[in-house]
């Protein structure tokens, strides 16, 4: 009797037990290590949800939204892995349309923080190409204005000149017939003579003018390359700003020589304006950024992916007590094959026959229902289960047990009948 005792105590044993044991074990840690994971995810997906949510609405209305949010994505994960599509179409799609909100929401306000860090770079060359080609738009034109009015004086000094010697050998047409064809200095000459000093020195005056402004160009010039690579890009930028005004004060006093109005300069941006960070806009989707969305997408990827196989794997193994419960009630089900997944699967409905004689499945449910809350078995729809791989060493290690009671039991009666 106490043999019989110490066996019945006895822990169960065997190579698939073992397996099971540590396959159990290992999901175990997992598990343990999986969570804090998804933790830590929900919280960086939460803070770039909430850098983006609270530039267009109240802080702490932000904050409320993106918990609200992230624990959507990680309670509707959840839930997904323990639903079977044709089990419940209606619970499914309603939690398969819930978790594509939250991760819609959680992607497209996460885009924005995720934009502002890659494109922070392509956003400040862009400012300073975007000065760059102010300047030069501006230049452009006063520099047009500048070689028109330059060949114009040229010209019309060019013409005087001519008409001084025309005057001096008494050629000029204007010339009466009475003093033409006379060479000297006459009146005539001293008359257009004096047009032609006029107009060079108002010619020399323009010149220095113009060399002027072309040094403070040259000069802003200079101060625009070294902006991109100034060691104190702050001194760099108001040095670009005095040389470009500078630039404006020159120009502005050439108006009284040119004697037409020249462009207005272009009101170029503030330094906090050159430097200041990206403020989140829905114009960051004109200029969309691949790159910013793989990000954003990547961390609530990860996020449902982590809390998906949290939830599908088995919690803990059995109880002895338990698995023995379990293999007794499976056994009264009758109707399995093998699925499309290569999974052993069972109907846990009331046969014909049982519905008849009204039998009482409540202890078989009852196993199935277990086994299912644990994660040995998975609902494929109302009427049908199929086993998860962990709960095939639990059932082989139990038919070897049967198998080998049975062997024992025919032996004892093999030995009484020699006996007899």
């Amino acid at each position: 009797m106490t043999n019989v005792k110490n066996k019945k105590n006895k822990p169960p044993s065997g190579v698939g037990y073992f397996i099971n044991s540590i396959q159990t074990l290992f999901v175990g840690l997992l598990k343990i290590w999986t969570i804090p994971i998804v933790l830590m995810l929900s919280v960086a997906s939460g803070f770039t949800t909430y850098y983006g949510l609270s530039h267009f609405i109240i802080p702490w209305i932000a904050l409320v939204i993106t918990i609200a949010i992230q624990s959507i994505v990680v309670i509707c994960s959840l839930e997904l892995a323990g639903i079977h599509w044709k089990a419940n179409r209606m619970r499914y799609f309603s939690v398969v349309l819930s978790l594509l909100i939250a991760l819609t929401a959680s992607i497209s306000f996460s885009y924005f923080k995720f934009y502002e860090i890659s494109q922070q770079d392509s956003i400040h060359i862009n400012r300073l190409n975007q000065i760059r080609k102010d300047i030069k738009l501006y230049l452009s034109k006063v520099l047009t204005i500048k070689n028109n009015v330059l060949k114009q004086q040229h010209a019309e000094l060019k013409q005087a000149s001519d008409e001084v010697s025309l005057a001096y050998f008494g050629k000029h047409p204007l010339i009466v017939d009475g003093y033409r064809n006379q060479v000297g200095e006459g009146p005539f000459w001293k008359h257009y003579n004096k047009i032609y000093q006029e107009k060079k020195h108002k010619q020399q005056a323009m010149d220095i003018a113009f060399s002027g402004l072309d040094k403070k160009t040259s000069k802003l010039q200079s101060s625009l390359n070294k902006l991109d690579i100034a060691v104190d890009p702050e001194e760099a930028y108001y040095s670009v700003l005095a040389d470009y005004q500078e630039v404006q004060m020159q120009v502005e006093s050439l108006s009284s020589y040119i004697g037409q109005g020249l462009p207005d300069a272009p009101l170029l941006m503030t330094y906090n304006q050159f430097k200041a960070d990206v403020t989140p806009s829905f114009s960051m989707w004109t200029g969309f950024s691949i790159f910013a969305f793989v990000c954003a997408a990547m961390v609530d990827f990860f996020t449902v992916l982590l809390s998906y196989r949290l939830e599908f794997t088995a919690p803990g193994p059995l109880t002895s007590d338990e698995e023995k419960l379990i293999f007794e009630c499976l056994k009264q089900f009758t109707e399995f094959s093998i699925n499309e997944n290569d999974e052993l699967q069972m109907v846990i409905e009331k046969t014909d026959i049982e519905k008849a004689k009204r039998y009482s499945d409540w202890s078989r449910m009852f196993a199935v229902g277990l086994l299912l809350n644990r994660g040995f078995l998975r609902k494929i729809d109302d009427r049908t289960v199929e086993f998860a791989p962990n709960l095939y060493p639990l059932i082989a290690e139990k038919m070897a047990e049967k198998i080998a009671q049975i062997k024992t039991e025919s032996l004892n009666i093999m030995r009484v009948d020699a006996n007899g």
